[in-house]
């Protein structure tokens, strides 16, 4: 099978290098020429190409340019893409909802609308995404999801939840990084090596995270278990309280998901 990326910036490449590349050939481009043969180099059978020759020969295109670039690339791209009517699109552009884009493909053509986050770089990804209602939406499921397998997790929504869940998986992953550093931050004020700190910091994020998935237990629940009457944790508690964080986050993830219903605009 040939997958195209036009377009591998941050989250084009993460998927890239999450592709099982044995099974498939990777067709690259990208506007910075020197990003698309730095990723080539640490894929194996992935070969540089030019807009036009993914459009025309490859099965299944990952389409990684920005929301408003997206119509005139479709447009320049029709001759080519008129020769491989059939071919699954997979557009990566934050709120560009699914009609749009429907507007510039052929009738024949899949299409589904996806929002990854970088960590599926590390096979830890959360993925979210949503198809077009046609006749073949089943089998560009399975394709999708076999595609996508060593990415991390998956979660088909319905189109109209998908900004939502860009809020929150999709630009997260800063807020998380945002928090290592902060905790990190702490560590050093009070005498550990930034290395330390870090990995104190990072390894904490992710086993808390994994013991939620793996015991299904409300995050409420798990904090309490932590929290003894009169320790330190309740006393981080607190102050995280009287500083808003609790609505600094979800402010954090209105933003970003207003953000991105402007982008598809």
């Amino acid at each position: 099978m040939k997958i195209g990326f036009i377009g591998v910036g941050n989250m084009g490449a993460s998927i890239a290098k999450s592709i099982d590349a044995a099974k498939c050939t990777l067709y690259l481009s990208n506007h910075n020429l020197q990003k698309a043969e730095e990723l080539q180099a640490h894929i194996p059978n992935a070969v540089l190409a030019s807009n036009e020759e993914i459009a025309e020969t490859c099965d299944m295109i990952f389409l990684g340019v920005k929301p408003y670039q997206v119509t005139e690339l479709l447009r320049t791209l029709a001759p080519a893409i008129a020769q491989n009517k059939k071919a699954l699109w997979v557009s990566m552009s934050a709120g560009l909802p699914l009609s749009k884009i429907a507007e510039l493909l052929p009738s024949e053509a899949g299409l589904i609308r996806m929002m990854p986050n970088t960590p599926v770089a590390v096979g830890q990804g959360m993925t979210t995404y949503c198809l077009s209602d046609s006749a073949r939406a089943e089998r560009d499921n399975q394709l999708f999801t076999e595609v996508m397998a060593n990415s991390g997790k998956l979660l088909a929504l319905p189109e109209s939840s998908i900004d939502a869940a860009t809020g929150i998986a999709g630009c997260g992953p800063a807020f998380v990084f945002q928090m290592i550093e902060a905790l990190a931050d702490a560590g050093v004020q009070n005498g550990l090596q930034r290395a330390d700190a870090l990995e104190l910091s990072a390894q904490t994020l992710l086993g808390a995270a994994q013991l939620m998935l793996e015991t299904e237990t409300h995050p409420a629940v798990l904090r309490d278990q932590v929290t003894s009457p009169g320790g330190s944790t309740i006393a981080g508690v607190v102050t995280l309280e009287e500083n808003g964080f609790r609505h600094a986050t979800i402010s954090a993830v209105n933003a970003a998901i207003e953000r991105t219903r402007a982008l598809g605009n």
